[in-house]
């Protein structure tokens, strides 16, 4: 059985590469039984869909500009 630490560290892993099935399958276990990483699980999806729907605007400093002062 996976530890919720465990748990995360595979999420953040699959957002970089594919698990293999005994991990996917593990991780599918835990998450019907633990509402904590089925929650980090969302937080995650949400940050990611913010993150991806962020596009800077003319008006919005960029990281060339220095910092107004």
């Amino acid at each position: 059985m996976l530890t919720c630490r465990r748990v995360t560290e595979l999420l953040s892993e699959a957002q970089e590469h594919p698990l293999s099935l005994r991990d996917r399958a593990a991780l599918r276990m835990h998450m019907m039984m633990c509402d904590g990483c089925r929650n980090f699980e969302r937080q995650m999806d949400m940050l990611r869909k913010i993150s991806r729907s962020y596009v800077p605007t003319a008006n919005s400093p960029s990281e060339e500009d220095p910092q107004p002062k």
